[in-house]
């Protein structure tokens, strides 16, 4: 398929999100540069607004356990997926996706929406896509909740884990060349949340065989999955692209620029800001995480000490009622 101003795409059957476990909401769309982008729509619409953004490979599935709680505290929940994940339309030219873009798309979003009195929530690709709202509209904001994320800066130390993280997902990579896709995404969300050992799936399948998942285990790998099955590497093209727009690969792609301003302008806010961090995460590290909550006088600090990269996944009713406790 193509948008009418030329950019081809593909969309993943609706058949793919029947029945996910714990993620019972209908979906909702918003059009930019002619491709749907999905978001979810819970709550009063005149209700203040939890944005609960998403980075990589995941899609507004990862946000599923703090829905509900802050849906009963009386809030808006939006939770989006980035152009060429979730249900969102996927461009099939990786030169569709940077940063940049993605930013930019989020912005449509919340104008289109006209979102106020916004909560946001940020892991992962989420915070520079996310903050860099705050930055540009920080009239329309109440509260930032800062996850396992980072904002390029001119003395960032990136860690190995992002690293490693680039290198498996480049040309000749673990990720990019030697696993089979059909058994990627889902497979290391499964393992990434610590429902599954890489030795049961990944190298199983680098093996020929096929992984072994537990019934919970198998039911988040077929969530994650769900995005992309059946679209084969034209589906990929934005999760092919994420590791590689880090600005420490392509600074230009990863709008570093953009990020270090963004940085700035979030250390200097007057908003209620929450760090809860995984500290499980080899990534982004707990004790980055603490000298970015240094640099905010009022912000607070909460530690999850089993949680990996992906807390809201494990521990998402844990998050809201923390947020849910400072809002009050």
């Amino acid at each position: 398929m193509r948008t009418e101003n030329g950019i081809p795409f593909v969309r993943t059957q609706d058949t793919n999100f029947a029945g996910l476990p714990g993620f019972p909401w209908e979906p909702n769309f918003v059009e930019v540069d002619g491709l749907r982008m999905h978001y979810i729509d819970e709550g009063p619409k005149d209700a203040p607004v939890a944005l609960l953004l998403h980075g990589m490979p995941t899609w507004a599935y990862l946000n599923r356990s703090i829905i509900p709680s802050m849906l009963a505290a009386g809030y808006r929940c939006i939770a989006p997926d980035h152009i060429g994940f979730g249900r969102s339309d996927k461009p099939t030219d990786p030169g569709y996706y940077d940063i940049a873009r993605h930013t930019a798309n989020l912005t449509h979003l919340v104008q289109s929406l006209d979102l106020q009195r916004i909560t946001m929530f940020v892991q992962d690709w989420g915070g520079p896509t996310g903050l860099a709202q705050y930055a540009a509209m920080p009239q329309r904001f109440e509260r930032l909740v800062i996850m396992n994320t980072w904002l390029h800066h001119d003395d960032y130390e990136y860690s190995p884990g992002v690293r490693n993280w680039i290198a498996q997902n480049s040309l000749g990579g673990l990720f990019r060349d030697n696993v089979p896709s059909k058994f990627l995404w889902g497979t290391l969300m499964a393992v990434g949340t610590g429902r599954a050992t890489a030795k049961e799936t990944l190298f199983r399948s680098l093996n020929g065989e096929l992984p072994e998942f537990s019934p919970e285990a198998d039911g988040v790998r077929r969530a994650y999955d769900a995005p992309f099955a059946g679209l084969g590497e034209d589906g990929m093209a934005g999760a092919r692209r994420f590791p590689m727009c880090i600005p420490l690969n392509d600074p230009v792609a990863g709008d570093a620029e953009r990020q270090q301003r963004t940085f700035a302008a979030v250390n200097a806010t007057k908003l209620p800001v929450h760090f809860v961090w995984g500290l499980a995460d080899a990534v982004f590290t707990g004790d980055w995480g603490r000298k970015w909550h240094s640099l905010i006088p009022q912000s607070t600090w909460d530690a999850l000490p089993v949680a990996a990269h992906f807390p809201q996944d494990t521990h998402g009713a844990e998050i809201a009622g923390l947020v849910i406790g400072y809002s009050r």
